[in-house]
């Protein structure tokens, strides 16, 4: 397998027939050794965060499998930490699409003075650049299309398929006695259009417990999976 791209919690290998493999490492994001699901550095490393991140991403790739959305998952393989995947192509260098139930982290930094922590949203959905460099900015719908990296089809695609898989994941989560705050997931252009790819772990979403504490990625890996281990 030929190594095509190292990332901060993964890394991406391409096979012969096409489909990749995606490689989950113990690294985490976050500042300062503080878990942070939004900061754009390796903050600190987990034992067991990258099996805890593809079980939980399984659970969830075939739970939306099941609700018939499309995905670009293949099949997984716990012991090695590897999930493989269907090919796709980013959107434009990479896009991060954000799904906020309530409001926090850096909702609050942009707009502290007319919302207030922890404010219910009605899953908002916030497009940035991957563009570490830059903070990840924001961009819009039109500056997207006007830099030629989302048609104004794939943005009403990709806009409503995060609603709908972020509501089933919150659901899914309540079951277990979790509320889903904000999540990040990322598309690209799959075989037959717009497909989720990459991951659905708890690096990249804030799980509140009924105390309103945070459920830290490994803890909310149990939680959820703890019954259905490989």
């Amino acid at each position: 397998m030929e190594l095509i791209y190292k990332g901060k919690t993964k890394d991406v290998y391409k096979r012969e027939d096409g489909s990749c493999v995606l490689k989950f490492k113990d690294d985490v994001t976050g500042t300062d050794g503080v878990f942070d699901p939004g900061a754009n550095t390796v903050g600190l490393k987990m034992d067991g965060a990258g099996m805890a991140g593809l079980r939980l991403t399984e659970y969830f790739f075939k739970l939306l499998e099941e609700k018939g959305i499309p995905t670009h998952y293949i099949d997984s393989n716990i012991e090695e930490n590897t999930m493989t995947v269907h090919h796709a192509d980013p959107f434009g260098k990479g896009l991060e699409v954000i799904c906020r139930f309530r409001a926090t982290g850096s909702f609050i930094r942009r707009y502290g003075s007319i919302a207030t922590e922890g404010q219910p949203l009605d899953a908002l959905v916030e497009i940035t650049l991957k563009d570490d460099d830059r903070g990840d900015p924001l961009i819009t719908k039109d500056a997207l299309k006007q830099l030629d990296i989302l048609t104004f089809d794939e943005y009403e695609t990709l806009t409503k398929q995060c609603r709908d898989i972020c509501i089933i994941l919150k659901d899914e989560l309540a079951k277990f006695g979790g509320e889903l705050i904000d999540i990040k997931l990322e598309f690209g252009r799959c075989f037959d259009g717009v497909r989720l790819i990459d991951e659905i772990a708890g690096g990249n979403m804030r799980v509140y417990d009924k105390d309103g504490k945070g459920i830290k990625p490994l803890d909310l890996t149990d939680m959820v999976c703890g019954k259905i281990l490989k």
